[in-house]
């Protein structure tokens, strides 16, 4: 029981109770704590590094972390983003330079949902991970690339946790009846049910299954079945994962809705995952990604709209802020859709990679000082304003050695129209102002 029972205190709540105490009897991530994988080796290298774990709920990024300071035989502080701030972040910093000084040992600082600090609160922590007062890791559930600044983030190597499979929740299901609900019995139909309710959160199946017990010892009950389960688990369980539907194919659905414009498709999932218990942030920021994904240009005040639907939940609060989420849903599945700036972004990105770098031409780079005025900086660059029509006709503004790309091809729909219409007549003067040259 030991190997895996983090306390044999038992008012301390089931999930805390199963806490794995050493890396073998970790549940999942078999990409990562498997022979030879990554994790796996930096615990047995005893060297600990920066790193950033990204991974839904329950997927084992604290336990992680834990065992990490465990196996590095570090100091181990942890803090939440949700209930910290900078004053924080300065006593953890202070209580690490003081288990330095006193004690030799270095800390492991753990960050819980580090997404949640702004870039000032993260920079912080910038200074002493690069003198190594600590050991930097942070979790979260977002996508680091877009939540962590990018000066800590390539200061940290990234994670990336996956959900429990239903055979690994199988497992967990199996080590908690051995340690704390051994009186009960389960239909195999019920374990099923849970295992689903769970839907590859380990900490949200030992929830569940603390609450069930309790209510069994209350009823004096030990017979578990598929309508007890339903009748004593929490409604917003059951709802969110009613018919099997993981909360990524709730999220899919409303934006697919928004992306065939049908505003009552996307009105019903939106409202699906709110009742559901799904956070409204995290749907507003898939708005705002819709927006620019589906509908860019065509109707550039949908992006504008997304945002300040994200604003206003955040000074409402829920339940008030989550009509701005739906006002944002509906407009954007009603607005004319094009998916062209999404397409040359991903294009132009594609042609970065692919292709080697080009210096700047001469006349489009500044010139501050008088040596660069002297080679000839900017000196043949023509200002579009002075220009008939404000417009520059037949300049490039490509590296010299290489030809223009066309990335952006607006479509016929929206706004976009009339892009359409004005970046070609642009062109045509470009043509002219060659042929003159010619």
């Amino acid at each position: 029981m030991t190997d895996f029972c983090s306390t044999h205190n038992p008012a301390a709540p089931l999930a805390e109770r199963l806490r794995p105490q050493t890396l073998d009897n970790v549940i999942g991530q078999p990409h990562l704590l498997g022979s030879g994988k990554p994790l796996r080796l930096a615990f047995i290298s005893g060297k600990p590094h920066s790193m950033i774990l990204w991974g839904p709920p329950g997927s084992g990024k604290t336990t992680l972390a834990r065992l990490m300071a465990q196996a590095f035989d570090t100091e181990f502080i942890a803090i939440s983003a949700v209930l910290s701030g900078v004053k924080d972040i300065r006593e953890a910093i202070e209580r690490a330079r003081f288990a330095l000084q006193h004690t030799g040992r270095s800390t492991l600082l753990f960050v819980d949902e580090v997404h949640r600090f702004n870039k000032a609160q993260q920079d912080a922590f910038l200074p002493h991970v690069e003198q190594g007062l600590i050991t930097f890791i942070g979790a979260t559930t977002e996508n680091p690339s877009f939540e962590v600044n990018g000066a800590l983030l390539s200061r940290a190597q990234v994670y990336t946790l996956n959900a429990l499979t239903d055979p690994e929740l199988h497992q967990l299901f199996e080590r908690a009846c051995k340690i704390a609900i051994s009186n009960l019995q389960f239909d195999p139909d019920a374990v099923e049910l849970l295992v689903k309710f769970a839907d590859g959160d380990a900490r949200r199946l030992l929830n569940m299954l603390e609450q069930v017990k309790h209510a069994a010892d209350t009823e004096k009950t030990v017979k578990i079945d598929i309508a007890y389960l339903n009748r004593v688990l929490m409604r917003n369980v059951r709802q969110f994962d009613k018919g099997g539907d993981a909360f990524y194919d709730q999220i899919s659905a409303l934006h697919k809705s928004i992306r065939g414009s049908s505003p009552d498709a996307a009105l019903y999932w939106l409202c699906r995952m709110l009742d559901g218990g799904a956070d409204p942030r995290y749907i507003g920021r898939r708005l705002v990604r819709t927006a620019a994904e589906d509908i860019g240009l065509a109707d550039p005040r949908a992006l504008t709209l997304a945002l300040n639907a994200c604003e206003v939940f955040e000074r409402l609060g829920s339940p008030e802020g989550e009509l701005a989420l739906a006002e944002a849903a509906l407009y954007l599945a009603c607005a004319p859709k094009s998916n062209a700036a999404y397409t040359a972004y991903k294009q132009a990105r594609s042609f970065i990679k692919e292709n080697s770098s080009h210096p700047v031409p001469v006349h489009l780079r500044n010139a501050p000082a008088k040596l660069m005025k002297e080679l000839g900086y900017g000196r043949e660059y023509r200002y579009a304003h002075d220009e008939p029509e404000s417009y520059a006709a037949g300049e490039n503004y490509f590296p010299d050695d290489m030809s223009a790309v066309r990335f952006y091809r607006p479509t016929a729909h929206g706004l976009e129209i009339r892009i359409s219409e004005k970046l070609s007549y642009l062109r045509s003067l470009d043509e002219k102002a060659r042929k003159t040259q010619d």
